[in-house]
């Protein structure tokens, strides 16, 4: 089983980076997310890089835009190639080939997530020069796992809206609006009235951080589970053939 999943994932990395337009497109985003999130940023931020909450939500977002193309076109992207048929009548089992493709998308994603928080670390201790800077133990294993279950629950809603989209431009909007749901939900607070909106503020003024990631992270892993529980329901193989 394991090495069937790594065989999908292969296969999805070898697509990704191998091919020659969509490899030099990969890397160029890959490239500008590492320049902003390891280079811009922490530049203009400083020191309080290191310890400021708001650094959390900058890795959760930028690399989950990494994955968007990826997941959307993990089946819809076959469909439209003609190549889902060969890919199904393969030994592979349905296991295998769902896992293979959410985890090739979490991996790239979070694998971008991590090199940005280790590039940001070099980047404030070359510039600020010193003793040496880097996130505390708990902010550190907080970014990180906050980063993996966001792209995680993004790649499965993707591969998800993939399943039986007749393309991949189809599945892409279908995960672009919700998306911009989750980005744009915050701002709807500004809305609110004036008197709420302070009392809102006060009382996470008063949230303990710690507190408030635990159960942010424990409320991502169960949508995670959720979302992944739905995405093998809805894989079968017959059903994808006919569609």
């Amino acid at each position: 089983m394991l090495n069937d999943v790594y065989t999908m994932i292969w296969k999805e990395w070898r697509e990704l980076f191998t091919s020659r337009a969509v490899g030099r497109g990969t890397l160029l985003s890959t490239l500008i997310i590492l320049g902003i999130l390891g280079v811009f940023l922490p530049l203009q931020v400083g020191a309080e890089w290191f310890t400021q909450p708001l650094t959390l939500m900058v890795w959760a977002w930028m690399p989950i835009f990494l994955t968007l193309g990826m997941v959307t076109d993990s089946f819809a992207g076959e469909r439209e190639r003609h190549t889902l048929e060969t890919l199904l009548a393969t030994r592979l089992p349905d296991a295998a080939i769902l896992l293979g493709k959410v985890l090739a998308a979490v991996l790239y994603g979070w694998g971008v997530a991590v090199l940005s928080l280790l590039l940001a670390a070099l980047t404030l201790n070359l510039s600020l020069g010193g003793g040496p800077r880097f996130y505390t133990p708990p902010f550190f294993a907080t970014a990180l796992g906050f980063s993996l279950l966001s792209t995680g629950l993004f790649a499965g809603l993707g591969v998800l809206a993939s399943l039986r989209a007749a393309t991949a431009r189809q599945a892409y909007q279908r995960l672009s609006l919700i998306l911009l749901v989750f980005y744009f939900l915050p701002f709807g607070v500004q809305f609110l009235p004036a008197d709420w909106r302070l009392t809102i503020l006060g009382a996470l003024m008063r949230l303990d951080l710690t507190s408030v990631m635990a159960g942010v992270m424990g409320a991502l892993l169960v949508f995670n589970l959720a979302v992944l529980s739905l995405c093998f329901r809805r894989f079968q193989r017959a059903r994808l053939l006919l569609d």
